[in-house]
Formats: C-alpha cells, sequence, structure tokens
C-alpha cells in the first residue's frame, strides 16, 4: 500500500511515533510530513521522532510530490495528530501547504483520509468542521483510548487508538503490539 502519513501541531506525538513504528516499511510505501508546529511538539513530547528506515520524508512547504495530485494513486492519507486548525483549513477547502493540499486531493479523489484530533472538549464549530469533513468522506477518528484490554503501560493505550488508525487504512497492526489478542 501506498500511504501518506502527516502529522500537525496537536499534542500527541506519541500516536504518531507508534503508528510509524506499527507499519511494515519493507511491505508499504510510507510518505510522511511534518508541519512546523508538529516538529515543535514532537520536540517538546519526544525530543526525537525515530523515522523507520524506508519512510520518505516531505517538507510541508513542498508541492512538488506525487501525492500532491489526484493523477498518482495513493491508498490512504493519516493526519495525526491533527489540530482543530488543520480540521477547520480542511472544511474551508483551504490547501496552503502540503498537509492540506494532499488531505484535499484525497477527498476530491474519494480515497480514504482519517483524521486523528485529539483535541477536547469541543466548541460547536469543531462540531460543524468535523460534520463537514464527514459528509466530505473522511473519517474522524478522536484519539479516545479505550481500556477493554486493562493495558498495563502509557504504550498499550496509545496503541488501542493506533490500531484503529491502522483499521481504518487496512492495514493489519504486527502480532507483537496487538492489544487486542489479550481480550477474553
Amino acid at each position: 500500500m501506498r500511504v501518506v502519513i502527516a502529522a500537525t501541531g496537536a499534542s500527541g506525538a506519541i500516536y504518531l511515533q507508534r503508528l510509524l513504528a506499527q507499519i511494515d516499511c519493507t511491505r508499504n510505501e510510507l510518505h510522511l510530513v511534518l508541519s512546523a508546529f508538529a516538529k515543535q511538539v514532537i520536540h517538546e513530547e519526544l525530543g526525537e521522532l525515530i523515522v523507520p528506515e524506508g519512510v520518505h520524508e516531505h517538507n510541508d512547504r513542498s508541492m512538488n510530490v506525487p501525492f500532491a495530485s489526484g493523477s498518482s494513486y495513493f491508498d490512504g492519507m493519516v493526519i495525526v495528530p491533527c489540530t482543530m486548525g488543520t480540521l477547520g483549513r480542511l472544511a474551508a477547502g483551504t490547501s496552503d501547504s502540503l498537509i492540506h493540499r494532499a488531505a484535499d486531493v484525497f477527498l476530491k479523489e474519494r480515497r480514504k483520509l482519517v483524521l486523528v484530533p485529539r483535541e477536547t472538549p469541543w466548541n460547536l464549530i469543531h462540531v460543524r468542521n468535523c460534520a463537514t469533513l464527514i459528509e466530505a468522506g473522511a473519517v474522524i477518528l478522536p484519539a479516545a483510548p479505550s481500556f477493554y484490554s486493562k493495558p498495563a503501560s502509557i504504550e498499550e493505550i496509545v496503541d488501542t487508538v493506533v490500531h484503529r488508525i491502522l483499521d481504518q487504512i487496512s492495514l493489519p497492526a504486527p502480532k507483537a503490539f496487538r492489544w487486542f489478542d489479550n481480550l477474553e
């Protein structure tokens, strides 16, 4: 599969890190785009993002990439974490960065677009922007972990969301990371 992973400046860089760790880059073509604020939040929350070998990294200010055009096929795009500002720009059709342009392309081409907001609570503007994007074909997957499996670590809690993301883009969670195998 060909997948674009993007991150914007919301808290929740651990979701991005865990997602990158669980996609097999030898079997999938993975492209990564970070906004300037995402880089700042990653530094504050993680220190450094560990990018697996084989991931293609792109500058958010460049439009010279294949997934910025509908004429190049990609299977899915995930923005994790996704700020409410990014949601608003996407709902308004504003494409002033590579992340916004790529998401717009995925919507117009009816390709899988998964947006993972972490912010809470939401105001009415957030709700309306989410409704607009759902109507346009996006999947809104709030970073709301589950606790059915009695997770024993922060990573296991985060993985409950990451595995939902992987399900949405039709990629399996690696066996070593599958927390749900522990459910009775």
